[in-house]
């Protein structure tokens, strides 16, 4: 799985909000795998932790509340759509964002 985030416009952190595997081909899935390991700022026996420089855009059915994630939002379904080169962590959608599409 790919730990999904948000950034927060307070204090530049990023807070999870999903994780998913979905909407890569098997190709994309194992380039993306490589590119995150040369980010890998530490490892678990589950996976790795890496530096936010990847960025990539997400389609999902729903957000929801959640107590699991420290954002306090899940993203139902969350699957890539594609993965944004174009993109840095700068660029990501903030949490501010995130409440906003959740009120509407």
């Amino acid at each position: 799985n790919y730990w999904l985030a948000v950034r927060d416009d307070k204090t530049g952190a990023f807070q999870m909000i999903g994780k998913t595997f979905k909407g890569l081909t098997d190709e994309e899935f194992k380039t993306m795998t490589e590119r995150l390991r040369g980010l890998a700022t530490s490892e678990e026996r589950w996976g790795f932790h890496v530096r936010p420089e990847t960025v990539v855009e997400v389609a999902y059915n729903e957000i929801q509340r959640s107590p699991h994630y420290p954002s306090g939002f899940a993203l139902r379904f969350a699957r890539i759509v594609r993965i944004r080169d174009d993109k840095g962590p700068k660029d990501v959608d903030t949490y501010d964002r995130l409440k906003d599409l959740y009120a509407k």
